[in-house]
């Protein structure tokens, strides 16, 4: 039972790692993901145009790791192989789900070395110049990068929501455990694509357009 509304303040469309690699072999990319990449993009392309059409900001984050290995860190002692190098097939954003820096919206693109959106990069600068309550994640992994940045975000006092239809994991034994834990922490934080696209839609004569301070793309 949720315990808070399903967006509380300004929201941020929060899109992590939708990048090539999401429906390329393991044995090429480093890393296992569950199957239906293609459906949860086009889920995707339905959530960035209601946020737009709301004037919700939109962060594009995006893994890459040095060609000499040097930001891994732990990475590799676990499951995954090399992933996400930089010049490397399936490293770029997926073509379908790129930030429009021309348009009237705020969005983002944010280069992350790590699992969490939080460490080493300027998403806390960007949230805090957009005044943001409540973050919208989807992507992947659901048990990597989608959980570790949930459970920053919630130790920083934000509400996340995680749109269940639009996140893969390595397993679907991992993304069903990784939905379980973030449901564990906020209650009612599982949500569908439909539920966020209803609320987007709601929003679009409520919200006005986000004060920045000094924020730059």
């Amino acid at each position: 039972m949720p315990k808070q509304p399903l967006i509380v303040g300004n929201p941020v469309l929060v899109v992590v790692d939708m990048q090539e690699c999401g429906d390329m072999p393991a044995e090429l990319v480093g890393i296992a993901h569950m199957a239906g990449y293609d459906d949860r993009i086009a889920r995707a392309q339905r959530l960035i145009a209601a946020a737009r059409a709301a004037g919700i900001p939109i962060v594009f984050f995006q893994e890459v790791h040095r060609a000499n290995r040097i930001d891994f860190g732990r990475e590799l002692d676990g499951a995954e192989g090399v992933h996400c190098v930089d010049g490397r097939p399936g490293t770029p954003l997926h073509p379908a789900l790129l930030p429009d820096f021309a348009g009237p919206n705020h969005e983002f693109h944010i280069v992350k070395r790590r699992y969490s959106g939080f460490i080493g990069t300027d998403f806390e600068i960007v949230l805090s110049g957009l005044k943001a309550s409540t973050l919208i994640l989807i992507g992947g992994l659901t048990d990597v990068c989608v959980h570790y940045t949930f459970a920053d975000a919630h130790q920083r006092d934000f509400y996340v929501r995680v749109v269940t239809d639009c996140v893969g994991g390595s397993s679907q034994y991992r993304h069903d455990a990784a939905l379980d834990a973030m449901e564990y922490l906020q209650a009612g934080a599982m949500r569908t694509t439909d539920e966020i696209v209803a609320a987007f839609t709601e929003m679009c004569t409520e919200l006005s357009e986000p004060a920045l301070e000094g924020v730059a793309r």
